[in-house]
């Protein structure tokens, strides 16, 4: 069994992003990354995966899709969002927390998350850092971004944090970073989403490695 095979396997059943799962268009602009924020947010709570990804979805066809729709925005009609999705446990505070990411995005940032990037020095631990001033993001929200942006802003990659690596061990897959972007070239985005998906699903990697053989 190569590690290719296991690669195209994992990635024929599992290699959609969650940002993509979410319904977002991640692009080098303003929009598109603040949905992935407010997803590395969701993600970060304790609650489905699937639950986070249909929540970010839903406040994205319910129109909030930028930071200053976010920061107008009733209160209420942010929880009646989450609450459509089933984001029912932490609605309520969540709601709050978009409302005043939202605010602090605007404020210091004029709502563009490149110029996050940019106080960075384009330095993805740096990133990691500054991301966390986010209210919700800290290093496993700030991991998810990372994960999910890479593709998009190249100069993050390669980024496999813990979750994905841990994926990759169940597949016996090597666990450094570069070799895993070796195994599938401007697909890091794709293949790190399926590692975790892996350690979310018992089933998934006894289909990857059947499917590989």
């Amino acid at each position: 069994m190569s590690r290719q095979g296991v690669v195209r396997a994992l990635l024929d059943r599992a290699g959609t992003s969650y940002a993509a799962e979410a319904g977002i268009r991640l692009a080098d602009k303003p929009a598109p990354l603040y949905q992935l924020l407010v997803l590395a947010h969701l993600l970060s709570t304790r609650i489905s995966a699937d639950i986070a990804v249909a929540a970010t979805r839903e406040l994205v066809t319910s129109g909030y899709r930028t930071p200053h729709r976010v920061a107008d925005a009733d209160w209420q009609e942010l929880v009646d969002a989450l609450g459509r999705a089933r984001y029912r446990r932490y609605d309520e505070s969540t709601a709050s927390r978009l409302g005043a990411n939202a605010a602090l995005l605007l404020d210091r940032y004029e709502g563009d998350l490149r110029k996050v990037a940019a106080e960075a020095d384009h330095d993805p631990s740096r990133l990691a850092d500054l991301l966390q001033q986010f209210q919700g993001i800290g290093p496993v929200g700030a991991d998810i971004f990372l994960r999910e942006v890479q593709d998009t802003w190249t100069w993050a990659r390669p980024h496999f944090d813990e979750r994905a690596r841990s994926g990759a061990r169940q597949l016996d897959l090597p666990t450094d970073a570069d070799s895993l972007a070796r195994l599938a070239p401007g697909h890091d985005a794709d293949l790190a989403a399926a590692l975790v998906r892996i350690t979310l699903d018992r089933d998934l990697a006894r289909e990857v490695l059947a499917a590989a053989e």
